[in-house]
């Protein structure tokens, strides 16, 4: 009788993908938050500054949301017990839908639990085998899986590229086309050149699908996002935003015309399939809403904070990306310098998080610098001191 050898775990196979993941210097760890999250945390037992957190206006910890939260939470219960369809629709969560239709200006809204979810639920509910997807190269992971989940055929074209999407455009003979982007993307900080995709959208009959997760709040007169931002309007857009960011709490929505929500109603599995989330999230939203509409100087605060650490950053060793969002990527290169510089400035109190691929690509690590309206300019002058001490100790043995 014949005995193959076998493993010595039943995960070997992994045991050593992780020990080249480890030499690569591509292990990922979460690190543990032993406060709110603002500028100040406190992280793995230590007090830093962070440029961390996506919360871009400073409201994760407002007291309005933590009270609309409390309140809710005395009145509605901890949980909604239910999927949406069910019995887990709650009037809080139709108030968030209907104030987040108003406040974007589209016609109207449905609510996800998480900005993943909704970019799965309308990718894969909208496509299907036979159709075509136009992805930017550097779109979030959520639509990339979006696509491929639909079955549909997905192509990519270079990042802002329009005459590189407008030739794969035309190629195309699938009936039911959707052009999918990031409308600020979440590792460059730069913008998609919405007016252009929607020409190129119109030319062709295409929808356009905007993941607005990392403008909403903070781009527009008022916080509506990008489409405010360039004044754009058309029933071919399919908007996505986040509400864990800007916004301070959690969840996603998606905004478009109403056949486009109705349908999405009955056949977004990531919708119907899932427990609402709970009532108490939406009513914080919905006090987030309102500081977003009337408090434009949290906005113009964050401006100024950008503003500050271009002019401060002007000659540091690794440069700035081109970005005029409050994620400003540092370049630096190779994994394991942006994971030593990004340790070096934490053991000076600055905690600054080191994006590796397959998030970026090759070559171009990178410390991801975000800013929040929590910052003060203090906060902007001690990154750009630690930076330069990281800088003069750089090439110290």
């Amino acid at each position: 009788m014949q005995h193959h050898s076998r493993p010595s775990t039943p995960f070997a196979e992994l045991e050593q993908e992780l020990a080249e993941r480890q030499a690569a210097g591509l292990m990922r760890r979460r690190r543990l938050l032993e406060s709110p999250q603002s500028a100040h945390i406190r992280v793995d037992g230590k007090d830093v500054l962070s440029f961390c957190s996506n919360d871009y206006l400073g409201l994760a910890n407002h007291p309005a949301l933590i009270a609309a939260m409390q309140q809710a939470a005395a009145s509605a219960g901890a949980g909604s017990g239910a999927s949406h369809l069910i019995t887990g629709h709650h009037v809080f969560h139709d108030m968030l839908e209907q104030a987040l239709a108003n406040f974007t200006g589209l016609p109207a809204a449905l609510c996800f639990s998480t900005g993943y979810m909704a970019n799965l639920g309308v990718v894969a509910a909208l496509m299907r085998r036979g159709d075509a997807i136009f992805a930017d190269r550097l779109n979030h992971a959520s639509l990339n899986d979006a696509a491929v989940l639909s079955r549909a055929d997905l192509q990519r074209y270079r990042h802002n590229d329009l005459e590189h999407l407008a030739r794969l455009l035309e190629k195309s003979s699938a009936t039911r086309k959707l052009v999918v982007a990031d409308a600020v993307f979440s590792m460059d900080g730069d913008i998609a050149p919405v007016p252009a995709l929607l020409e190129l959208c119109e030319r062709h009959d295409a929808w356009l699908l905007l993941d607005d997760a990392h403008g909403f709040g903070v781009l527009g007169t008022h916080g509506e996002g990008v489409l405010g931002h360039f004044g754009v309007r058309s029933p071919r857009i399919i908007y996505m935003a986040t509400l864990g960011k800007a916004a301070g709490v959690a969840g996603a929505f998606v905004a478009a015309e109403q056949v486009v929500i109705d349908y999405l109603l009955q056949h977004a599995r990531t919708y119907i399939y899932t427990t609402a989330s709970p009532p108490p999230q939406a009513a914080a939203v919905l006090a987030a809403l309102e500081l977003i509409a009337a408090d434009d100087a949290r906005r113009a605060h964050l401006q100024t904070l950008i503003a500050t650490l271009k002019s401060r950053l002007q000659s540091c060793r690794w440069p700035l990306m081109p970005s005029v969002t409050a994620i400003q990527p540092l370049l630096v290169g190779s994994n394991h310098d942006a994971l030593r510089l990004s340790e070096l400035l934490l053991t000076r109190g600055v905690l600054v998080p080191a994006i590796r691929p397959p998030t970026v690509p090759q070559g171009t690590a990178r410390l991801r610098i975000s800013l929040s309206a929590a910052h003060s300019p203090a906060d902007i002058e001690r990154l750009a001191t630690v930076l330069a001490e990281a800088e003069s100790d750089w090439e110290l043995p």
